[in-house]
């Protein structure tokens, strides 16, 4: 923000505030990486039941003359591969066979005399069907349609960094540096514009200072806090977890036109600012040298337990669609509903998608009620008016909860019609409310006990020693090896760039550690370990001897053409985005 901030001005109007729906749209690398269970079906699983059924959801509200604002993070890594011709040819057939699959499920059901589940594999024919005719409507690019709705204004697309990379634990800045910098301009090169916005890996951030990794590796002095890190690429905003927010510590206020420094009992004794408050956007500046150069919005964790909370949220009612539960071995459809939660899935009854019109729009009522109550409770202790910022993973809506989009459909037309109520994006919101004071945040994330555990644990702690040699390494040699002079060399070291951010992966400690999919999370960190040490090892000895990529022995010409194959996004690599 800099010194061009303004602060609040304190006025007041008719409106309670605003709402801002943020979607959390990621999937690690799988291209090229196996298929079912366990690799590409995942991102044409996310293809047709989220990311195209969202745009759906938008140009719906349109038809009914609303104006939907959302703020839709998509990362990188996932843009590159929605991006890839790879994928488009996979989900075409994808599609194609779901369409199948839903017509032998039909015969059967038809040959045993089951009615209803004859009538519901008729619905997956047309739904899947839709799905195709959707995608090839809009060219088969859905970063193009998303991109297009952005440029209207009804999306905000949000950047992160390259890979999902969990920032807090890397051991070098210019690892953090080398991550923001290939994720902002893959960002820009597929969407053709520049977000402004950030989505921070599972929330996690880490301030300015001494730090200390989660293994045996040596404190460090004079980390730069990541808010720097990314607004030196030119960010404007980014999120965190509600805790990071309700802790901090006041460090500047503006007041009659200009900032002041405070203490840290500013924020204790002037809540009704709406200090440590989530309704309101907070600056950010943690080494306590000057203003903040961008904003965090914090999660409004009571808004959101009533959507994903497992016990209490929406999803758990008895008439949607239960996601476990499949008819046949393999890539089953599902014809189950929920019924209960404590139902084994041997007990679950058929699904009715024609009794749903009624639960859908009550939980958005309650929804937007919620909402609504939030931002009155924000106003009398505040005066002000604040905003709900409800921050979800994508996926919740139409794959794990196959009925969410609608549930979204309905959430923004009320919001839209109701006078007391702006819909904003994170950006939109920004401009029109800049901030007036600026806080300096602990540590954490939006992970389990709000810290850092899930990504730093004695299951996954290996990895850090792994991860660490690497960045090492790399670090060494890019400064060490005359690569800005030998081209054979930069080509190889950007392969090995190209490796060490896909190892990077937040992914595959975090399917590790919750116990799913752990052979492959572990076997997909492991090629990329191979594939960075070999590249490296193969650029060492051609600085050595120029002629060397030339004389290659077969082995380490397969293990260059391996790299080649099966790693195929981000094709501009720039050695230079991890210098500092």
């Amino acid at each position: 923000m800099g010194a061009g901030v303004n602060g609040y001005d304190g006025g007041m109007s008719d409106s309670l505030g605003s709402f801002c729906l943020v979607l959390h749209g990621h999937l690690p690398y799988v291209l090229h990486h196996g298929t079912w269970p366990h690799g590409e079906d995942w991102l044409y699983e996310a293809a047709c039941e989220t990311y195209l059924p969202i745009i759906a959801m938008v140009d719906e509200c349109l038809f009914f003359n609303a104006q939907p604002r959302i703020t839709m993070g998509l990362t990188p890594v996932l843009l590159e591969q929605l991006d890839h011709e790879h994928f488009k040819q996979g989900l075409e057939k994808y599609l194609t066979e779901r369409i199948d699959h839903a017509k032998q499920d039909q015969a059967e059901f038809d040959k045993i005399g089951n009615g209803h589940m004859a009538y519901l594999a008729t619905r997956w024919q047309n739904w899947y069907g839709e799905r195709l005719e959707q995608f090839r409507a809009i060219g088969r690019d859905i970063p193009k349609a998303y991109a297009e709705r952005s440029q209207a204004g009804y999306i905000e697309i949000l950047t992160s960094n390259a890979t999902h990379a969990y920032m807090p634990l890397l051991l070098e800045d210019a690892s953090i540096r080398g991550q923001v910098r290939a994720g902002v301009s893959s960002s820009e090169r597929i969407l053709g514009f520049k977000p402004t916005g950030f989505w921070l890996p599972e929330c996690a951030y880490r301030p300015a200072g001494k730090w200390s990794p989660p293994i045996n590796w040596g404190e460090k002095d004079g980390r730069i806090g990541i808010e720097h890190l990314v607004a030196d690429e030119g960010v404007t905003h980014f999120f965190v977890e509600h805790h990071l927010i309700e802790q901090c510590n006041s460090e500047q206020v503006f007041n009659d036109g200009q900032w002041w420094k405070v203490n840290w009992e500013e924020a204790r004794k002037y809540a009704s600012r709406g200090w440590r408050s989530v309704n309101t956007p907070h600056g950010v500046n943690s080494d306590g040298t000057g203003l903040a150069r961008l904003a965090a919005f914090a999660r409004d964790h009571k808004a959101c337990e009533q959507v994903w909370s497992g016990t209490i949220g929406y999803p758990a009612a008895p008439e949607y669609l239960e996601f476990h539960k499949t008819w046949g071995p393999r890539r089953g459809l599902r014809y189950w509903k929920v019924t209960g939660k404590k139902v084994d899935l041997g007990e679950k009854h058929l699904y009715y998608p024609d009794d749903l019109d009624a639960t859908i729009h009550q939980q958005a009522s309650h929804f937007c009620d919620m909402v609504k109550e939030r931002l009155w409770n924000y106003r009398e202790k505040t005066g002000r008016q604040g905003v709900v910022t409800a921050c979800f993973d994508a996926e919740l809506f139409g794959h794990w909860w196959f009925e969410g989009p609608r549930f979204l459909r309905d959430v923004l037309l009320n919001l839209n019609a109701d006078s007391q109520i702006n819909l904003t994006t994170s950006a939109g919101y920004l401009k029109d409310n800049p901030t007036d004071k600026v806080a300096s945040l602990p540590e954490g994330s939006w992970g389990e006990k709000g810290d850092h555990r899930v990504w730093a644990n004695d299951q996954v702690n290996w990895m850090w020693d792994i991860e660490y040699r690497c960045e090492h390494n790399f670090g060494k040699l890019t400064h060490d090896l005359p690569w800005r002079k030998e081209p054979q060399l930069r080509h190889l070291l950007e392969k090995a760039g190209r490796e060490l951010l896909l190892l990077q992966a937040s992914d595959w400690p975090f399917i590790i550690r919750r116990g799913q999919a752990v052979d492959y999370g572990t076997k997909r960190f492991m090629q990329h370990v191979a594939r960075f040490e070999s590249i490296m090892n193969i650029a060492e000895k051609v600085a050595a001897n120029s002629d060397y990529l030339g004389a290659m022995n077969e082995v380490e010409r397969f293990e260059v053409k391996d790299a080649d194959i099966h790693d195929v996004i981000f094709p501009t690599i720039d050695l230079n985005w991890w210098n500092m």
